[in-house]
């Protein structure tokens, strides 16, 4: 399973319809999630790329992985007040939302993949 691209409509019907619940984010995904807010001429964002890959295989059927370009999703963008990529929106099975913006290596993708597992 490789990593998913969503739209605006893709997203509010798997992670969040946030015109529905304005203020208030309730997840409506069926297991833990990241999404990837990116930008296809950001550099970063194409060195975390192939980690994203890899690790939404390693975690198929356990983990869903998205992808949000910036440029074609500036509602989402926006919705997220992301200001730098990439951004990811890390979210556990309760629907626990964390927030981080910058590159990460492997090791750490690894180990924050381990916690949303982890907060069930």
């Amino acid at each position: 399973m490789a990593t998913i691209h969503l739209t605006k409509e893709d997203f509010v019907k798997r992670v969040y319809d946030y015109k529905s619940h304005p203020g208030k984010f309730v997840f409506l995904g069926k297991r833990p999630a990241v999404v990837d807010f990116y930008a296809t001429w950001c550099a970063p964002c194409r060195m975390l790329s192939p980690l994203l890959e890899e690790l939404s295989e390693e975690y198929a059927g356990r983990i869903d992985v998205y992808k949000v370009n910036v440029e074609e999703q500036e509602e989402l963008s926006a919705q997220f007040a992301v200001q730098s990529i990439p951004t990811m929106l890390f979210i556990s099975g309760t629907g626990k939302l964390q927030r981080t913006a910058g590159a990460m290596g492997k090791p750490q993708l690894s180990e924050a993949f381990e916690r949303l597992l982890r907060d069930r």
